[in-house]
């Protein structure tokens, strides 16, 4: 019964907060237009989406065709990080203070949306493409936002594109939301493939929540298909506070046979989201709040506890913490640090490193060193 309490809890709290909506620069008074440039950031993010289009809308409802965008987003200067600011509403819109959309386009066909991608990776001086997944609870707007903030805070070099896969939007919609992100998994192969064909050389894969399990299956299904197309560009996945079932992580690692390099996974002992998923599906663990590495002993991956950072219910730590968003700017160089060894990366954050076999898990201090780094190390 309390865990059905607690529940309930975060329902409230979630339906009680506004949700975010694309607010367009030119809707603002011609004053407010005129001081834009001054005092954002322009941040343009690449969209596939197998959300439906419904009266101009991206709504929670599936789509079997993917369709492809550009959205140009306006980040405010001075904005603080780790935070999305949403207006209040049109009429009280600040550039100098709200995330704003300078212009949306959705492309005629998938080949306009590799002829503008390819330009903006020349243009760039980088063929990185980042590609975001989100997770459970998410409109389309929410998404896109929260994907220009992270890519912008954590300095991240190469293009972002992100996949907007159906979420129902409601705290109320886990089941819907499951359904949906085992549904996205084509539209994901495919803007992974539209994303090598437009010219990217490397493919790096941030995931958050149910959408690392959404990642986990498209992965295992590309790897299982032979595409290779898709999976020899993958230069590397981060789960971020995987809302994922470790026995089925598991089954879809063994069946791609090899993790794609580096496989970084950051997780929170004190995710309480998480720590309620277990407890509703009956298993002691879900991926991102493990306490214990052992079963995913044998699997090559990087395991972060970022409890230490913990922002609210801990279950978005590396996108919303300012601290821990700081501490990883030593390793946000995309290209440096999916290049480097494992051992290396480590050097680079201060914490307690425990390896098991072939895993290596990283307890995150907020200390600027720790003197018994590498202490109890088990091979």
């Amino acid at each position: 019964m309390r865990v059905f309490i607690a529940l309930m809890v975060l329902v409230v709290f979630a339906s009680c907060s506004p949700r975010g909506n694309f607010v367009m620069l030119e809707e603002l008074t011609p004053e407010k237009i005129a001081i834009a440039e001054d005092v954002t950031i322009r941040v343009p993010i690449y969209v596939g989406t197998s959300r439906r289009e419904v009266d101009g809308e991206f709504g929670f409802q599936r789509s079997e065709h993917a369709t492809f965008m550009r959205y140009d987003i306006l980040l405010p200067k001075e904005h603080k990080i780790g935070e999305v600011t949403w207006p209040k509403s049109v009429k009280r819109a600040d550039p100098a203070r709200d995330f704003l959309t300078l212009a949306d386009q959705q492309f005629a066909s998938d080949k306009d949306f590799r002829k503008d991608l390819g330009k903006n990776l020349g243009r760039k001086g980088s063929r990185d493409v980042v590609v975001y997944v989100h997770g459970f609870n998410n409109t389309m707007a929410e998404s896109i936002y929260r994907v220009a903030q992270m890519h912008y805070d954590l300095k991240v070099p190469g293009v972002a594109v992100h996949y907007a896969w159906p979420s129902r939007g409601s705290a109320l919609g886990y089941v819907y939301d499951r359904d949906s992100a085992l549904f996205g998994r084509d539209g994901l192969e495919e803007l992974l493939r539209e994303v090598a064909d437009a010219g990217a050389e490397r493919i790096i894969i941030v995931a958050h929540s149910m959408g690392a399990a959404l990642t986990m299956e498209t992965l295992r299904q590309a790897s299982i298909r032979g595409d290779r197309k898709v999976m020899d560009r993958m230069a590397g996945v981060i789960l971020i506070s995987p809302d994922l079932d470790v026995d089925l992580f598991r089954a879809q690692a063994h069946a791609m046979g090899k993790l794609p390099q580096p496989f970084l996974i950051f997780g929170s002992t004190r995710d309480s989201i998480l720590n309620l998923s277990s407890k509703l599906a009956g298993a002691p663990d879900r991926l991102g709040n493990l306490s214990d590495l052992t079963p995913i002993a044998d699997l090559q991956v990087t395991y972060y506890d970022t409890a230490a950072y913990n922002q609210g219910a801990g279950h978005n730590n590396l996108g919303t913490s300012p601290a821990l968003l700081q501490l990883l700017g030593g390793i946000a160089n995309v290209d440096a640090a999916f290049r480097a060894e494992a051992r290396t990366r480590v050097g680079l954050l201060p914490g307690v490193v425990l390896t098991v076999r072939n895993a290596t898990a990283i307890v995150l201090s907020p200390v600027e060193a720790v003197a018994t780094r590498n202490a109890g190390k088990v091979d």
